[in-house]
C-alpha cells in the first residue's frame, strides 16, 4: 500500500492496482506473448483462486517514495527483444506516471520464455 499526503488528505493506493496497470501497459506492447508467472507460490495462488490473474507476472515495491517494477514475459519467436523490453519500459512508465502522479525509479523486464511459431 503506497499512501500520498495532499492538501485535501490521503490516497492509498494498493500494489495489485499498480500491477494490474504495470500489467495491462505491458500486454499492449508488440512482442509481448504473455505475462509469465513469478514462481510457485504465484502458481499456487492462481490455482487455489481458480482463475488467470490481472497481475500474473508483475510485482511492485516501493524505494525511496519511488516504485520498482519487476515484469516477466514471454516474446515471439524472431522479434527484436531489445526493442520489445525499450517499448515496455517507455509504455510501463509513462501509463504508470502519468495514472497516479508517482516516479517509478526503475522497471526490470524479465524474458523468461520464447513463443515459438510450431
Amino acid at each position: 500500500m503506497i499512501t500520498t499526503i495532499n492538501p485535501l488528505g490521503s490516497i492509498s493506493l494498493s500494489n495489485d492496482y499498480f500491477a494490474c496497470l504495470a500489467a495491462q501497459a505491458a500486454q499492449s506492447c508488440y512482442g509481448v506473448a504473455a505475462l509469465t508467472s513469478l514462481g510457485a507460490g504465484e502458481d499456487i495462488k492462481s490455482f487455489i483462486l481458480r482463475g488467470n490473474q490481472k497481475n500474473k507476472g508483475v510485482r511492485v515495491t516501493e524505494e525511496d517514495g519511488k516504485l520498482v517494477i519487476e515484469l516477466h514475459i514471454m516474446v515471439g519467436y524472431g522479434l527484436n527483444i531489445q526493442s520489445i523490453v525499450a517499448s515496455i519500459t517507455h509504455r510501463v512508465r509513462h501509463t504508470v506516471e502519468r495514472a497516479t502522479g508517482l516516479k517509478v525509479a526503475r522497471i526490470n523486464v524479465c524474458v523468461d520464455d520464447i513463443l515459438s511459431d510450431e
